[in-house]
């Protein structure tokens, strides 16, 4: 008995000592995480430097606070919001102290209409005469889109250069879920509503082909102009070189004209020395972009107390709070009342970049919207993504700005509702048995199949859905539902279509819609205010610790294969009536 309390002892013991041991690396690590906040150095900007832009970093909607998430694998330590891209670049256009651009980038984090925006910016800069320098050992062709937008673009002599066209590949679940013994009972409206197809399909419908191949090559299209103009060679020979896979070797880059030199990076800093004035022998002086961001001031801002409020609706759709990287109908549809009521507000420019989520938020937020295009001029920007839900949002503003890369419309609504039946009964050998008191108590349940009378009451309720989506977006673009019906069913459309077809106003960027609200306004003289505030760092690495841990081992495990995991977490976590463009678009 003695020898049994001993060990029991020895290893509560041990317990607690491991415990202590973790309370206090934990602590050492919070307090490590707390000092560096405070610990950040002040940014100098010497003089004859070179303003370092990094685009491998993840380029998003607006530069995060500060960020815990990279402790355990969380979202890239390094990130920055476009909007401050363009800014540091617009004020180092005059900035006496700034005397070129390099940019590093090999494979950027960032969609198709962000890059547009960042590179229009990198193209603006070069308006200063000051040169703007690419170099990388390997470009994917969303990096050699940013870099053809500078002076000088060079490759190291045995990198790589991927030019080769665009293409789409989408993920079908049907044959595992059969294989599970799992069934998507699917309700939706609109033949082109492909979101639920990797579910119920082993491939792509007719109607989904058609609508991805027609965005596919409105991208490519876009794609291929913005390298034409900046590196002077005709679009048809891009797409020959493209097509024939013509550049296999740096040397092919060099003879092709996609790049000026095949230079190693100590040939790089020697051409930045030169035009920087600085000896060989010493080191260049440069400054991060996002240390540059850091380091501007509010000097020759305007002081004028009217205002354009810029609110970010960035992520998926979701009822509640939400976060940075979603969208809260609760804290959005706040933040544009909080506009609404402040007289100060001249105008409001909703971001949107979103492939849309829960269909009832997306209908508090848009009310909101209703509500303040009744009291001052309401102008939508959006980004990457607009679509389902998305657009949704946004559909009510006086006017909408999209790029022609911008991916929008996907007007329709769907449902899903899992039967788990096969897999309870034949696989885990799993029965159900209950009473209820009416014979739809139990509706939607996953333990059996619907019913026809159940389906109908789903589908009744999805087209209700949808006939109010389509109400409400012909009453904001002025049209018939018969007309909003024909571009919806659920299809997607790239900006340059959306205009054409009315679904949006005009082809511009972030900056234009900014300026059109303020001209509605009528204002010469205004500052742009950021809405909603952003969430505290600390406060969001507490709150999502769990996740992030989650996340780091998913990642560890999926690779590159990460984000198809994240989609089928998605596609089978969803629920309530969804407006929702399901699959992400990536261009490598």
């Amino acid at each position: 008995m003695k020898e049994f309390f001993k060990y029991v002892f020895a290893t509560v013991t041990g317990i607690v000592i491991s415990a202590i041991i973790l309370g206090i690396l934990f602590f050492i690590v919070f307090v490590g995480m707390i000092s560096s906040i405070g610990s950040e150095k002040e940014t100098v900007v010497k003089k004859n430097s070179v303003l370092y832009l990094n685009l491998d970093q993840a380029i998003i909607e607006r530069t995060p606070e500060g960020s815990f998430g990279s402790l355990f694998g969380g979202s890239n330590d390094k990130s920055i919001g476009f909007n401050d891209v363009i800014r540091a670049l617009k004020r180092a256009q005059s900035d006496e102290k700034i005397q070129a651009v390099y940019i590093n980038v090999s494979a950027p984090n960032a969609g198709m209409a962000t890059m547009l925006e960042v590179r229009d910016a990198i193209i603006d800069f070069k308006k200063s005469k000051k040169p703007v320098i690419a170099y990388s050992e390997v470009y994917s062709q969303g990096a050699y889109y940013l870099a053809s937008a500078a002076n000088k673009v060079y490759l190291n002599p045995e990198g790589e250069l991927e030019f080769k066209g665009f293409s789409s590949n989408l993920m079908f679940f049907k044959g595992a879920l059969e294989k599970l013994g799992i069934e998507a009972q699917i309700i939706r409206v609109g033949n082109y509503k492909s979101a639920v197809e990797p579910l119920i399909n082993t491939k792509m419908s007719d109607y989904n082909r058609q609508q991805v191949t027609a965005y596919v090559n409105g991208l490519y299209d876009t794609f291929l102009t913005g390298i034409s103009q900046t590196r002077n060679i005709d679009k048809d020979s891009l797409f020959q070189i493209a097509d024939q896979y013509k550049i296999q070797l740096p040397k092919d880059a060099l003879a092709y004209k996609m790049v000026d030199g095949l230079k190693y990076k100590d040939e790089i800093l020697d051409e930045l020395r030169n035009i920087t004035g600085i000896d060989k022998k010493k080191d260049i002086n440069s400054v991060s972009i996002n240390d540059y961001v850091k380091s501007l001031t509010t000097e020759g801002e305007s002081s004028s107390k009217n205002k354009v409020a810029v609110i970010y609706a960035n992520g998926d759709i979701v009822g509640g709070e939400g976060s940075d990287e979603q969208i809260g109908s609760e804290r959005i549809s706040r933040a544009i009342r909080k506009a609404r009521l402040d007289d100060d507000v001249k105008a409001i420019v909703l971001r949107v970049n979103s492939g849309g989520g829960s269909a009832l938020a997306s209908d508090v937020i848009w009310r909101e919207m209703v509500l303040s295009k009744k009291a001052k001029p309401v102008i939508a920007s959006f980004g990457d993504v607009a679509a389902s839900g998305g657009y949704y949002i946004g559909c009510a503003a006086d006017s909408i700005f999209v790029q022609p890369n911008t991916i929008t419309g996907s007007i329709g609504v769907f449902g899903v509702i899992f039967n788990f039946q096969e897999l309870f009964n034949n696989k885990l050998g799993l029965t159900f048995d209950g009473v209820k008191t009416g014979q739809y108590a139990d509706i939607m349940s996953s333990n059996r199949p619907l019913t026809p009378a159940e389906r109908a009451i789903i589908q009744k309720g999805v087209n209700n859905i949808y006939d109010t989506f389509i109400t409400k977006v012909a009453d904001g673009r002025k049209k018939t539902k018969t007309q909003i019906d024909s571009l919806g069913g659920g299809r997607v459309w790239i900006g340059t279509d959306a205009v054409k077809n009315g679904l949006a106003d005009k082809l511009g960027s972030f900056k234009d819609a900014i300026t059109s609200a303020a001209k509605k306004a009528k204002l010469k003289d205004y500052k742009v205010i950021e809405y909603p505030e952003k969430i505290d760092p600390l406060k969001e690495f507490l709150g999502s610790a769990k996740d992030n841990v989650s996340a780091y081992y998913a990642k560890k495990e999926f690779g590159e294969n990460y984000v198809l995991y994240k989609q089928m977490q998605k596609a089978i976590s969803n629920t309530g009536m969804q407006a929702r463009m399901e699959y992400e678009i990536r261009i490598k």
